[in-house]
């Protein structure tokens, strides 16, 4: 009875170790996630930059291209949790800072667009306003929306946040390093024009999703082709 008992103890032991052994190899993710959200954060903080730079405005605003991607991005997730074999016990709390990256940029982008027309109406219900005053006298006196200056450095801020999460928990140094230099991107953008902080959260989008899901990517395809 004992013998039978101590047996059976070491296979469980075998075939738990065995497959945490094989979860922790098929761990992969197909690169297309980051690869979307690089891509589309990249375009719209460019075209931003060039709108502002050159003083023109495009038929729509670029930024819905982000709103637009949670569709294919909630298709991509579906899928690739359907097609993994093997799930880690840490998946569920990436996912989750995932999730609560996600909530936080949308309350972001509510904060900037709700604050400025709140305090304009404020200020008037206490009677005064915001006037733009030209020091050289090229332009006359006119009022002023308030803005919340530089906040694109939030969410330069915000991208690396859920980037180094992911890269230390799953030791993938791309996306580790990424964030690191977005640390770097989100100091350098307090001290420089608004336009210019869209430059470098285009460079952050890169660095923290585009580069690393190029890497994602490849190592996926190359994973296929050893089981084909």
């Amino acid at each position: 009875m004992n013998t039978e008992k101590n047996l059976t103890e070491q296979e469980s032991l075998r075939l738990i170790t065995d497959m945490l052994r094989k979860a922790k190899g098929s761990y992969h993710e197909t690169g297309i996630g980051p690869l979307l959200w690089g891509t589309v954060v990249a375009v719209a903080s460019v075209v931003t930059f060039l709108e502002r730079h050159y003083q023109f405005k495009m038929p729509f605003d670029i930024w819905l291209i982000v709103l637009f991607a949670i569709v294919p991005q909630v298709i991509i997730s579906i899928r690739e949790k359907q097609n993994a074999k093997f799930k880690q016990y840490d998946d569920d709390m990436i996912d989750s800072v995932w999730l609560v990256f996600g909530i936080s940029i949308f309350a972001l982008g509510f904060f900037q667009n709700t604050v400025p027309a709140a305090s304009a109406k404020h200020f008037a219900a206490e009677g005064w306003t915001l006037i733009r005053h030209y020091t050289d006298g090229s332009q006359p006196d006119r009022p002023q929306t308030p803005m919340v200056l530089s906040f694109y450095s939030i969410y330069i801020l915000f991208y690396a946040l859920p980037t180094l999460v992911t890269g230390l928990t799953k030791k993938f140094w791309p996306m580790t390093f990424g964030a690191i230099l977005t640390y770097g991107f989100f100091i350098v953008s307090c001290y420089v024009p608004l336009e210019y902080d869209m430059l470098l959260g285009a460079a952050a989008a890169l660095v923290c999703w585009f580069i690393p899901g190029i890497i994602l990517r490849t190592k996926y395809l190359a994973l296929r082709k050893q089981h084909v």
